[in-house]
């Protein structure tokens, strides 16, 4: 069962994971396996001359059938809400991530793919891997540090055609003017996958890309599963704000506020967490029928998803539940601001109960803070809500992040920004 880490993965998080997984055997580069030689009881196979050891080494002496239930992945949640949890993927999952390539990204066999997220965590390995090689697609596998140059000049040298990556690239892809109207790349399809992108990024996508910038939904536990489809047979245009529709073959709904799948759809694949039946349990209603993702959102008249926050970063603030994201939608918009989250911390005169609060990376040094954080406030009350402005600003050298890019606004609410 293979255990994937991710290169930026410290000593630490490494052995969480192997020892979680009760590993046995280690595949790493020469430099990453200096981080791992205090774990006890593993086998480290460093890649390079001893890398010929695997290709000349005797293959099994028979087929083993594992069936549909048989684990081939073991995935660790991301850590955006706390402690990371293993997730066996089972064989049958590559069912469900190959109806994704087909339906959501309408990958086909003359497109070049490139799946630009980290195969450490499920958007690269179900889709960048996994999925691939169950189509038989032809991708690219990059090397190498993300910069928008970089993405560039591999999308323009390789005859990309069909992309898909996480929303913090093309966040930096649209600040850094790399590609532009007048510099446009051409691109067949464009899909994301993590977290929801700014209307003004899907704007820019359009005339940038050559294509819409598909936003799609998803966790470690399921896959994709509400998607902006765009196959020719399924698909319609994107709507701002808007994660799509229901994958064919996942069956959601809105319960509680939160997105529901119903576990008897045919794609669905959640086989439980590692060792945690109570924690697995508290995923499921009573009656075992529906998945509780934990995600609000609201659905509109035609069945399309819109994505607000994680169930615990609702901001409860004088009565109005805000949802994170919407406030931060307006607050990237302004061209001194680089990143931005948004979170809610209690009243300090106990009145509202909770305040909304902005921790704000600056493109550039700020001369003024107090006269960038008003004119920041100024903004969502003018542009989204009187209620939902930021009370207070925080301006920050870094937001803090899982190592494949998700913002852990759990540590902002702890006070911390590392």
């Amino acid at each position: 069962m293979h255990v994937p880490l991710f290169t930026a993965f410290a000593a630490g998080a490494a052995r969480m994971r192997i020892e979680g997984a009760a590993a046995r055997l280690v595949v790493a580069e020469p430099r990453q396996a200096e981080k791992l030689t205090d774990i006890p009881g593993i086998e480290i196979i460093r890649t390079g001359p001893e890398w010929d050891a695997l290709a000349d080494s005797a293959p099994l002496a028979e087929d083993v059938a594992v069936g549909g239930d048989g684990p081939i992945a073991l995935l660790f949640t991301s850590g955006t809400t706390g402690r990371p949890t293993g997730v066996p993927v089972p064989l049958r999952a590559a069912a469900a991530f190959a109806v994704y390539l087909t339906c959501a990204v309408d990958l086909r066999p003359e497109d070049l793919f490139w799946n630009a997220a980290d195969h450490g965590w499920a958007y690269g390995l179900y889709y960048g891997i996994v999925g691939t090689l169950v189509l038989g697609a032809t991708s690219v596998q990059y090397r190498g540090a993300f910069s928008p140059a970089t993405m560039v000049e591999v999308i323009r040298s390789q005859g990309v055609t069909n992309l898909a990556g996480a929303p913090t690239m093309f966040r930096a892809l649209a600040k850094a003017g790399e590609v532009t109207e007048d510099a446009p790349l051409r691109l067949r399809r464009v899909s994301t996958a993590g977290e929801p992108l700014p209307p003004s990024v899907l704007e820019w996508g359009r005339a940038a890309l050559g294509t819409e910038i598909r936003d799609h939904y998803g966790q470690t536990e399921l896959g994709m599963v509400i998607c902006t489809l765009a196959h020719p047979e399924l698909a319609a245009p994107p709507r701002p704000g808007s994660m799509g529709v229901p994958l064919p073959g996942i069956a959601a709904q809105i319960r509680d506020g939160q997105i529901a799948i119903d576990a008897a759809s045919p794609l669905f694949w959640f086989p439980g967490y590692l060792g945690e039946p109570e924690k697995t349990a508290e995923r499921f209603t009573p009656d075992g029928r529906w998945y509780l993702t934990g995600d609000t959102a609201r659905q509109d008249d035609d069945g399309w998803f819109f994505f607000s926050s994680r169930d615990d970063d609702v901001i409860l603030a004088a009565g109005y539940r805000i949802g994170p994201f919407d406030v931060e939608s307006v607050l990237i918009d302004h061209p001194r601001v680089q990143e931005v989250a948004v979170v809610g911390l209690p009243d300090p005169e106990g009145v509202r109960g909770e305040e909304v609060v902005a921790f704000v990376v600056p493109a550039g040094a700020v001369a003024d803070p107090d006269a960038l954080a008003a004119e920041l406030q100024a903004k969502v009350r003018d542009e989204y809500s009187k209620h939902a402005y930021p009370r207070r600003v925080h301006f920050v050298d870094r937001l803090p992040k899982t190592p494949s890019g998700k913002l852990q606004r759990f540590l902002l609410r702890q006070g911390t920004t590392d």
